[in-house]
């Protein structure tokens, strides 16, 4: 039987999600399935069985494991011991940031379980306390969402699996790790990001980065977790936010300027990020 690939319906600008503590048990488990989204479990108590990648692995208190994308996977808690286990998931695009010239890359962990095929990492008590801190203090963010939360939980995001970077089984290898995703991706995003109104589509990105555009996509949508017009509708609309803060401009004239060419579109994109309409949105903020 084909694995079935589980859907998230993540914020295209924060494709993060997090289940802490979540008790599992057997008959809720999804049959072998597969994401686009990267994945953390940490099990803080219970016992059960993980099958990652054509392997077996013993679960129990104090394990971790590191799933990539789109590695298939099936979690078999015991029925008398039951996990209580936190997952992480996230795109890889929501770590991107320019390489300081020291060799790190926060997907190394990731990529080196791949290539080893080696998901269970063993841990110390001191690192596992370490990994327990960062998971409690996402969920407080996530809890209290005070001013820069989501900045917050990508920094305990990053502080995780920089301490996962620095295990033994990550310096076995001195093969360097060339940031996430191929340079032609990591030019088509900072090009979104720099101008989301004039970047163009599919066609014209994948053009430019001289690959087709199914293999575009494919890349595209592994790691960041979404398709390339969601994407850049989403950079889009931290434009218009901006503009309907910062101006007196009328809501079609900010359509207009962030690259939306029908005002119905541009309600019904604006509503489904943010759950409120570009007027609602105005009046609330200000």
């Amino acid at each position: 039987m084909q694995p079935i690939r589980k859907p998230f319906f993540l914020d295209p600008i924060f494709p993060f999600e997090m289940v802490y503590k979540g008790l599992r048990y057997s008959e809720s488990e999804l049959p072998d399935h597969l994401h686009d989204l990267y994945e953390v479990v940490y099990v803080h108590k219970g016992k059960g069985m993980f099958f990652i990648d054509d392997a077996l692995y013993e679960k129990e208190q104090g394990d971790l494991f590191l799933i990539p994308g789109n590695t298939v996977h099936r979690a078999f808690p015991s029925a008398n011991d039951p996990i209580v286990s936190t997952a992480v998931f996230f795109a890889p695009t929501l770590l991107q940031t320019d390489s300081l010239g020291d060799g790190y890359e926060s997907l190394r962990c990731f990529e080196i379980a791949r290539k080893k095929k080696q998901y269970k990492i063993n841990l110390s008590k001191p690192v596992r306390l370490a990994i327990e801190t960062a998971i409690n203090a996402m969920k407080r963010e996530m809890i209290g969402k005070d001013f820069g939360y989501r900045h917050a939980l990508r920094l305990h995001l990053h502080q995780l699996l920089l301490v996962l970077s620095r295990q033994p089984f990550t310096k076995e290898t001195s093969s360097p790790l060339n940031g996430i995703g191929p340079q032609w991706l990591r030019n088509a995003l900072r090009d979104i990001d720099f101008d989301p109104v004039r970047c163009g589509g599919l066609s014209e990105l994948s053009e430019k980065a001289c690959v087709s555009a199914g293999h575009f996509a494919r890349v595209f949508k592994q790691l960041t977790g979404m398709n390339v017009t969601d994407y850049v509708n989403a950079k889009r609309l931290v434009r218009a936010k901006e503009l309907l803060l910062s101006t007196d401009d009328n809501v079609e004239t900010v359509a207009l300027a962030c690259g939306f060419q029908g005002m119905r579109h541009f309600y019904q994109t604006f509503k489904k990020l943010t759950g409120l309409t570009p007027r609602a949105y105005r009046l609330q903020m200000k």
